[in-house]
């Protein structure tokens, strides 16, 4: 098993270490640092029993933070590593944590330039926890040493005491790939990444990430539940809305949406004789009934429907539909207006 890592002193950085460390990797985390994380492919670090009280962790390629001087360290393992934990404290369980570790001299005390693969010890507790990770360390994998554990009397339960902490990372502009933990902000407007069911896009101006393409928001729908009383004529009258329930929305971030309103209407009263089937808005945006948005019928009976577009409205905006009525005369047969169907659909 060897680990490499590009740009560390002393200046022998081979051919074949360029090669291998992953040197195009950049998300951005803020103004000088790089969101550090493994590089995806197979099942990178992937952990495995190696005995009672050892792990093997698999190869893989990954990008290590360091402060903000430090920069970032491109670090590939290439062939499997095997650590083995100490034995289980007297009393309490604790939490180690496995992980990659850049050490460089000119930052730190260590007195060394290496990259390894390592175990960060934790603290037996009754209520344990992993270890704070020091500084140029990611942390792949947490692992819970019960109480008492050894080689001798059955070790580390590893089907149980796993905790995958691996975190991904991707180049710029790319999208980042689900991985332990979704709870970090984007580091700039636009940023995409798997949240394991779909794309999601940090708006930076709202602070959160949002679902892409945005779920596009369903219908509003309403029914005619009772036929008004034709006692008026020659004008438009609202449904009550016992009669037949209003919509309210709110306008969304397009300013646009469609308005649909069907059903029959009938007047058979004579051969001139209209019958509508129409709506209104009121509030952020006003339209009065008429022909630009109703259905009609003379002198007979018509089912149908009519979709209309509507932009221009001011996002944000609470807008009511009320739907309505006209009869011309209703002293003939087929007088009535029925079955008649409201919606909103919002263009996204």
């Amino acid at each position: 098993m060897t680990v490499r890592s590009a740009w560390l002193l002393p200046l022998t950085q081979t051919r074949e270490d360029t090669r291998l460390t992953p040197v195009g990797t950049f998300a951005p985390e803020s103004e000088m640092r790089t969101r550090d994380g493994v590089i995806a492919g197979g099942n990178p670090f992937a952990a495995t029993s190696a005995g009672a009280m050892s792990l093997q962790i698999g190869a893989g390629r990954a990008l290590v933070q360091g402060t903000d001087a430090q920069g970032a360290y491109p670090v590939s393992v290439d062939a499997p590593a095997v650590l083995t934990f100490t034995d289980g404290e007297a009393q309490f369980a604790r939490i180690d944590s496995v992980a990659l570790r850049v050490y460089d001299q000119l930052f730190d005390q260590a007195g060394q330039n290496l990259a390894t693969v390592e175990i960060i010890r934790g603290t037996g507790s009754a209520t344990p926890t992993a270890p704070s990770m020091p500084s140029a360390c990611l942390r792949l994998w947490d692992v819970t040493v019960p109480a008492g554990a050894s080689a001798g009397v059955g070790g580390i339960p590893w089907s149980s005491a796993l905790g995958d902490r691996r975190r991904f990372t991707s180049a710029y502009g790319g999208i980042i790939p689900r991985g332990y933990g979704l709870a970090f902000n984007g580091a700039y407007d636009g940023q995409y990444r798997d949240n394991g069911a779909g794309l999601e896009r940090w708006d930076a101006a709202a602070g959160t990430w949002e679902a892409y393409p945005p779920t596009p928001a369903r219908p509003l729908m309403t029914s005619q539940l009772a036929e008004p009383t034709i006692s008026q004529t020659g004008t438009f009258v609202d449904f009550t809305a016992a009669a037949w329930p209003r919509i309210t929305f709110t306008v969304p971030p397009s300013g646009a949406v469609f308005v649909t309103i069907g059903g029959q209407v009938s007047n058979k009263s004579t051969s001139a004789s209209t019958a509508w089937m129409s709506w209104r808005a009121t509030g952020a945006y006003t339209e009065a009934h008429g022909a630009p948005n109703g259905l009609s019928s003379q002198a007979s009976r018509v089912i149908a429907s009519r979709r209309v577009y509507r932009g221009g409205l001011t996002p944000g905006g609470q807008v009511t539909i009320i739907p309505g009525w006209n009869m011309s005369s209703n002293s003939g047969t087929e007088v009535f207006v029925r079955d008649g169907q409201l919606s909103v659909e919002f263009v996204q």
